[in-house]
């Protein structure tokens, strides 16, 4: 997939991977939405996207992933259209960031075109708060995906495209200080392979990939052993694993970039680490 002119929509985009990934996507020609719940830090990114790409290439959506009304709204046939000033009218009049986020992905569609890429980015590690964990890691992810399916799939008159999914090391070998966390990466990269089988079988024309990267420098390792949970007095086993390197976003977003620009990969899970990026095997039945 050439991405000049795709329009791409990130979730968890104002720091960290999410960030990259914006950047990277913009580097290459794209249009990118920046979802997040973190509106003080949207903006402000916004604005140093802008001077770098102009103002046209990318908007910024107050938006929680666990919120099925703020991402339905998030999106629209591609025969609409919308004019973007009508619902910043909207949203300055009302004032609520409900009703703000209600509009978010009809702002998408209108201000930037249809969807062609979604990056089911936005994640959370707390093994005490493991309902949360949960809700963003794993269910986010199925709810952005099914409601992205109204619009791109090919089948019910969407243009097709990508959808990468964000998951982690701890998807493919267990992190033993956080099973929860853990059980909710191995879940993305089922739900993705599955997902991708799903899309081959009924003609979706999209593609299903996730992105496993090692310890990322990005807030959730910096806050990693204040959110242990009872799983606290395992921090010295999580270190050994930290120990061994740290990637940088930009590497992670470098993963996307193979993911989204080689058409031949579909349902697969890319392991990124500090010295190589490697395509898992898994069992296959016969």
């Amino acid at each position: 997939m050439a991405l000049q002119d795709q329009v791409a929509v990130v979730t968890g985009a104002v720091q960290g991977i999410g960030r990259a990934m914006a950047e990277i996507l913009l580097r290459n020609g794209a249009k990118v939405a920046l979802l997040d719940v973190n509106e003080a830090a949207g903006k402000s990114l916004k604005e140093v996207l802008d001077k770098q790409h102009g103002p046209e290439r990318t908007l910024f959506l107050s938006c929680d992933v666990e919120s099925e009304e703020q991402i339905r709204a998030n999106q629209m046939p591609p025969s609409c259209s919308i004019d973007p000033s009508s619902l910043q009218r909207f949203s300055d009049a009302t004032g609520g960031s409900q009703q703000a986020c209600s509009a978010a992905f009809q702002r998408t569609a209108g201000a930037l075109g249809a969807v062609d890429i979604v990056c089911n980015n936005a994640g959370v590690l707390n093994e005490a708060e493991w309902e949360k964990t949960i809700s963003v890691n794993l269910v986010a992810v199925v709810r952005v995906t099914y409601i992205a399916l109204e619009h791109m799939n090919k089948m019910s008159g969407g243009r097709g495209g990508v959808i990468i999914n964000t998951a982690s090391m701890a998807g493919l070998f267990p992190l033993l200080s956080c099973p929860v966390y853990t059980a909710t990466k191995y879940g993305v990269v089922g739900f993705t392979r599955a997902m991708a089988a799903n899309s081959t079988a009924l003609g979706f024309g999209i593609r299903f990939n996730a992105l496993c990267p090692g310890f990322v420098q990005t807030d959730i390792l910096d806050n990693i052993y204040e959110r242990l949970g009872q799983f606290s007095q395992l921090s010295a086993e999580t270190q050994v694993f930290v120990d061994k390197g740290v990637l940088k976003t930009s590497e992670v977003a470098e993963g996307l970039l193979e993911l989204l620009t080689n058409d031949t990969k579909n349902g697969e899970a890319l392991q990124v680490m500090c010295s190589s990026q490697k395509y898992m095997k898994f069992p296959v039945f016969t």
